[in-house]
């Protein structure tokens, strides 16, 4: 990373690994792993951006209590990002509270693709539990109310004395019409008021979109008077990973109310799961800035930093480590595992330093 230029260096803190029964005593171990590596990264002039919550509940959890659908998530979470800021805040400035709360709960208790694997008929496949029209909702719910709580205790108690800025990452699709018909165009505009709105409206104006309460009515959680006054503007900053473009159509979604799911609220065709399993995917660099413009009619978007995805050749949750994204290629074929450097990483190291937009030739040893 040094070497490339990178200043800074995104990465997770896992859950089980910090507090394998989900609340209660620390891993020692876990502690020592990731205090080397902020300080590690600190001694070579690169800036911790840490996300506390990605996707990883410690199974315990799970069992105990069926995890995020359950109200209990927010004082374990709430909990164990306290121990983050205890162990590490005194050199992580940037901290992420959960990372793309808008797909895990659809993945996870809509369609099942992704854990839990809760979903019901016809919405998801696989299932042998759940509840496809009523708990993508409720896990959405809680893992909003989750983030408040953390953000709130970080203002409260170490904001001052750590001096470091807190936010969510959200999933940033961009949905574009299918066809050049008015009704995938107004489809499209109801899926990114539906996939961005879910979290961000209540994040500015502290209550969910009108138009998804219009659609999930009751199915939707309410928040309390008091729930709202925490979620309104606690966010310091606001993280978006933006990946696809996902074509959008019509559905006509008037069908009985309990036979309607998220993707039935919005009246819309757009899942890409089965596009990204295929390998059928659109990438444009103008739905990154349509992306962006949408943001702006809610907060702005004054945008301080970018990230590449990643910097190493990482295991995927829907494709293991068939899908290759670092900059930094991990040969799976020999057991030791060796790094190797890709042409997309000292083209980006160029870019960096201020090179032309090609390839800068620069030579690298291998991690």
């Amino acid at each position: 990373m040094h070497e490339m230029g990178l200043d800074a260096y995104r990465f997770s803190i896992a859950w089980p690994r910090l507090i394998p029964d989900g609340r209660g005593e620390i891993n020692l171990k876990g502690l020592e792993y990731y205090s080397n590596l902020i300080d590690e990264l600190i001694r070579h002039g690169i800036q911790p951006h840490v996300t506390i919550y990605h996707l990883d509940l410690p199974q315990s959890l799970q069992d105990e209590y069926n995890g995020l659908l359950s109200p209990r998530f927010i004082d374990d979470y709430t909990a164990y990002a306290e121990a983050c800021f205890k162990s590490f805040g005194d050199r992580v400035k940037h901290w992420v509270t959960v990372n793309e709360p808008n797909i895990e709960t659809i993945g996870g208790f809509d369609n099942g693709r992704l854990p839990p694997q809760r979903c019901s008929h016809p919405f998801g496949e696989n299932c042998t539990r759940g509840d496809s029209t009523t708990e993508p909702y409720v896990a959405a719910h809680h893992l909003l109310l989750a983030h408040a709580s953390a953000v709130r205790l970080y203002r409260d108690n170490y904001q001052a004395t750590q001096r470091g800025q807190i936010g969510i990452t959200l999933l940033g699709w961009w949905h574009e019409p299918a066809t050049n018909s008015s009704q995938d165009a107004a489809a499209a505009t109801r899926m990114n008021d539906f996939h961005i709105g879910w979290f961000m409206h209540p994040l500015v104006y502290g209550d969910y979109p009108t138009l998804t309460r219009s659609r999930a009515g009751a199915r939707l959680p309410y928040l309390t008077v008091e729930q709202s006054k925490n979620l309104r503007g606690a966010f310091d900053f606001i993280g978006i990973n933006h990946y696809l473009v996902v074509r959008t159509r019509a559905h006509d979604s008037t069908f009985n109310l309990e036979q309607r799911d998220y993707y039935a609220d919005a009246s819309a065709i757009a899942n890409p799961f089965e596009d990204m399993q295929a390998g059928r995917l659109e990438y444009a660099p103008w739905a990154l800035g349509k992306l962006l413009d949408h943001l702006k009619l809610k907060n702005g978007s004054d945008a301080r930093g970018y990230f590449v995805w990643s910097f190493l050749d990482v295991f995927e949750l829907l494709f293991g480590y068939r899908s290759r994204f670092g900059l930094c290629g991990v040969d799976m074929n020999i057991k030791e595992r060796p790094r190797y450097v890709r042409s997309s990483a000292r083209w980006y190291s160029g870019f960096l330093n201020g090179g032309e937009l090609r390839p800068s030739g620069r030579a690298y040893r291998a991690a």
